[in-house]
């Protein structure tokens, strides 16, 4: 039963070095796992406990944070992936834990289908992606997690529990943004709908007025983000709404030249010598920032909300409430204009309704995101610690799986029902068979 897989898919015993996607988390687990049903999971749960070892489950390992770390037992779900179950009638798919998304949006498209919301990458599991609040930017539709009519996880005892709105309502209520702090997610049920064309349209905008125009621009399109380039005063909208079509994809040439070309080979290169030479950071954001032009194309959804992510980095993001967005912003731009940081990537905006998960980053309030980045192996700690101090002083909730400091004293303060989340997990795992040091901090001991 036990795995003979690392991350990378080689061969190896125990105490392989595990890393996460940005490169900043390693650990060296006791040994990996990777069940290939429900059963073998429980068991693998259950023998973990008799020997005194800590579980955490992982996915293709993208939250910057030390999330899924662990010296016990590292469970990983790549024998779990596919499509249990697509229910027409109630538009539902249950589909395993370890399903990629990308894996998933493609069986949907097959079947004439679509989830309504999703985030800008598709290499995530869905597990990993709902149990930190992946989200993407909506008007009226929410996060991926919030996407979730119902969740079959193991325990710290090794059964197996399943939860929806009608079933166990109040692990249902918390588990769909879990952390790993209550289980293994082993499936998890989506509402999907039937597939639908979205217009992107996309085009440069100055930063004050887009600032000026947020709301405006938020309540008139199902889907609207923005990024700013620190050092200039210009930004790259888009705005994402549904279509009757017809179908009109990017060119494969032009979306070769301006997603891969230019977003990632040209911005990669630019990064590089923005690390060597700092001082030539603002002239690069001045061309960066004019360096794609306005375009519209219309296609099915997983091809308009995500995109290729090929340069790596660090990141930092905080849920603000909506109407605190434009002070936010203003305040991190001043604190950029003034220091003598270099930032080479972009900030990136987006938003969420408020949704009814416990510990979700829109939970009980209308939400903006905002995500600061630094090209990784680039010195990042002054910059994030300076935004996060503008992040906090709005009562903002930083991302799960992004990088952070905020410990379990601010969360109660900041989630009004973080208590329901910890008397919770102090009934599903008294024994903190799933705690790490993150998630002491976090949650408490």
């Amino acid at each position: 039963m036990r795995s003979t897989r690392t991350a990378s898919g080689t061969a190896n015993g125990k105490n392989r070095t595990w890393r996460n996607w940005g490169g900043n988390v390693s650990v060296r687990p006791a040994r990996e796992v990777a069940p290939a049903s429900v059963d073998e999971l429980a068991e693998a749960v259950r023998e973990a406990a008799e020997e005194g070892l800590r579980v955490k489950a992982v996915g293709t390992g993208h939250s910057f944070t030390s999330i899924a770390a662990t010296d016990g037992v590292l469970i990983r779900p790549d024998r779990m992936t596919g499509i249990r179950r697509v229910d027409r009638e109630a538009m539902t798919v249950t589909v395993e834990a370890g399903t990629p998304l990308e894996r998933l949006n493609l069986a949907l498209a097959r079947e004439g289908l679509s989830l309504t919301n999703m985030g800008d990458i598709m290499e995530q599991t869905v597990s990993g992606a709902t149990s930190t609040g992946t989200h993407g930017t909506g008007r009226d539709s929410a996060s991926i997690a919030a996407q979730i009519r119902g969740l079959e996880m193991v325990t710290a005892d090794g059964s197996v529990l399943t939860c929806s709105e009608r079933e166990n309502p109040e692990v249902f209520a918390a588990a769909r943004i879990g952390l790993g702090a209550l289980g293994v997610v082993t499936a998890i049920t989506f509402a999907v709908e039937p597939v639908f064309l979205l217009t992107a349209r996309e085009e440069p905008m100055p930063f004050e007025r887009v600032l000026a125009e947020f709301d405006e621009l938020r309540a008139e399109n199902e889907h609207f983000e923005f990024y700013w380039f620190p050092h200039t005063g210009n930004t790259s909208t888009k705005r994402n709404n549904r279509s009757a079509g017809p179908e009109q994809p990017v060119g494969r040439l032009k979306g070769w030249f301006e997603d891969e070309f230019l977003s990632n080979g040209v911005f990669q290169a630019a990064n590089w010598v923005g690390r060597a030479v700092p001082a030539a950071v603002p002239a690069i954001a001045r061309i960066s920032s004019k360096a794609l032009s306005a375009r519209t194309y219309t296609d099915t959804p997983y091809k308009v909300f995500t995109s290729p992510r090929r340069v790596r980095f660090v990141e930092m993001e905080y849920a603000v409430p909506c109407e605190a967005v434009g002070e936010t912003l203003r305040e991190l731009k001043a604190m950029v204009d003034r220091s003598r940081l270099r930032i080479s990537f972009p900030v990136e905006v987006r938003t969420a309704p408020a949704d009814d998960i416990t510990l979700s980053t829109a939970s009980g309030r209308d939400s903006a995101y905002v995500a600061v980045h630094m090209f990784r192996g680039t010195p990042y700690q002054a910059y994030f610690t300076a935004a996060e101090r503008i992040f906090t002083a709005h009562e903002g909730r930083p991302h799960w799986g992004k990088l952070h400091t905020r410990d379990a004293e601010y969360f109660s303060r900041v989630y009004p029902r973080f208590g329901e989340f910890t008397a919770l997990r102090d009934r599903l795992d008294p024994d903190r068979l799933f705690r790490n040091d993150y998630l002491r901090r976090v949650l408490g001991p």
